[in-house]
C-alpha cells in the first residue's frame, strides 16, 4: 500500500516538474499545437464543430492531454482559453493547464484531444478562482458533430459547454465530466512578457498579441466571427 501511494505521488510531482521547467519555446508549441488540434477536428466531417455551434460560441477552450498508467492513472495536459468580446473579436489565446488524476486499473497511454465550445459568458470567469471543474462547475454535454443530420435543438445550444472530443461511441446531448481545467499565470507571464493575469488578457485589449500566436487568433474568428 505505501509502494502505491508513492508511486501516485511521484506521477503527481513529475506533472508539476514539467510544468515548472517549460520555457517560452514550449508554450509557443503549446499554442501552435492547440491550433493544429482545431484545423483538424474541423477537417473531418466526423469531428467537425458546426457552424450553427460556433455562431453560439462566447468562448473557445481547446485542450490537450495525456494519460498514462500502470495501477494508477494519470491525466495532465494543457490548453487555451479565449472569449469573444461585445464586438465580436477573439482574445488572446490565454494558457491553462488541464488535468485529472485517478485510481484504478489502467495500463497504456492515450491522448486525449478537446475542444469545448462556451455559449455563456459566466462560465469563462470561473477559471478566475483557479480551478474550474468541467460538469461540476457548469454542465458539460457532447456537442452535435457536422456529421449529424438531426437538427440541433435549443436546449443543446444554450448548454454552457458543449465538448467535442475524437472518442467514438458517444451521442449528442450525454451529459459529461471531464477533469478539470486551471490558471497557468506563470506561463502567460512567461509567453506574453507581462504582469497582467487571466482576467486583463482575457477581457481586455492591454496586450498585444505577439506573431506566434496570431494565426490561432485568425482560426478562431474566421471559424467563429
Amino acid at each position: 500500500m505505501k509502494k502505491f501511494l508513492l508511486l501516485f505521488l511521484v506521477a503527481l510531482c513529475g506533472a508539476s516538474v514539467v510544468r515548472a521547467e517549460v520555457s517560452r519555446a514550449d508554450l509557443v508549441d503549446r499554442i501552435e499545437t492547440c491550433e493544429a488540434i482545431l484545423e483538424e477536428f474541423q477537417s473531418r466531417r466526423d469531428t467537425a464543430i458546426p457552424a450553427a455551434v460556433l455562431r453560439q460560441a462566447k468562448a473557445i477552450v481547446i485542450v490537450n492531454q495525456f494519460k498514462a498508467g500502470l495501477l494508477l492513472g494519470v491525466k495532465d495536459g494543457y490548453g487555451v482559453i479565449m472569449v469573444k468580446n461585445d464586438q465580436g473579436r477573439w482574445s488572446l489565446p490565454v494558457l491553462i493547464n488541464a488535468g485529472e488524476a485517478s485510481l484504478g486499473l489502467q495500463v497504456g497511454a492515450s491522448a486525449i484531444e478537446s475542444v469545448y465550445v462556451i455559449t455563456d459568458v459566466n462560465t469563462p470567469r470561473l477559471l478566475f478562482k483557479q480551478r474550474f471543474n468541467i460538469g461540476v462547475d457548469a454542465k458539460a454535454i457532447i456537442g452535435p458533430k457536422a456529421a449529424e443530420t438531426e437538427r440541433y435543438s435549443a436546449e443543446i445550444l444554450r448548454t454552457p459547454m458543449l465538448l467535442y472530443t475524437k472518442s467514438a461511441g458517444v451521442f449528442a446531448g450525454a451529459t459529461v465530466k471531464a477533469g478539470h481545467l486551471s490558471r497557468n499565470d506563470k506561463g502567460n507571464f512567461l509567453l506574453y512578457n507581462t504582469k497582467y493575469t487571466m482576467p486583463e488578457l482575457l477581457y481586455s485589449d492591454w496586450v498585444q498579441p505577439p506573431a506566434e500566436v496570431q494565426p490561432l487568433m485568425a482560426l478562431v474568428q474566421r471559424l467563429a466571427p
